[in-house]
């Protein structure tokens, strides 16, 4: 039936082209990609933690800050902790803005007892479409 309609539209006259044609893109228009992208940064690139060698830390945090906007949930989280350590939990911001006022996301971690030396975790954000990591450092050392 619309192929029958927009046949005989062609056909009377080419005003009724642009007419079906805008007809057509308004009603398949949607928000411009740019007008809904979320932007946004995950702040806390370097950090860091120092420990006396083969101690740990059980209630140890890292920030997670986001600044910008975004339109979906971002979660956050931490990777590459070393052996025996876990996160104890992390952040997740619902839709909305930040203007970096102050520190809006942390990584809370235990960090297990390690020999001497340096280890990198990173920090990390997604909000499911995007995902930025920022490096931290867990410093094992005597003169802690």
């Amino acid at each position: 039936m619309i192929q029958v309609h927009l046949q005989e539209v062609f056909m009377r006259s080419s005003r009724g082209v642009g007419l079906v044609l805008g007809s057509v893109l308004a009603l398949l228009s949607v928000t411009p990609a740019s007008a809904s992208a979320s932007t946004w940064t995950l702040r806390g690139d370097g950090q860091r933690i120092c420990l006396k060698p083969d101690t740990g830390h059980p209630g140890a945090y890292f920030f997670a800050q986001v600044d910008g906007s975004w339109s979906a949930t971002i979660t956050t989280g931490i990777r590459n902790l070393p052996p025996g350590s876990f996160s104890t939990g992390a952040s997740s911001l619902p839709p909305g803005s930040h203007d970096g006022s102050y520190v809006n996301g942390f990584v809370g971690v235990h960090i297990a007892p390690a020999p001497a030396g340096k280890y990198f975790p990173e920090v990390w954000a997604s909000d499911g479409s995007a995902s930025q990591a920022v490096r931290v450092e867990i410093d094992f050392a005597a003169g802690c």
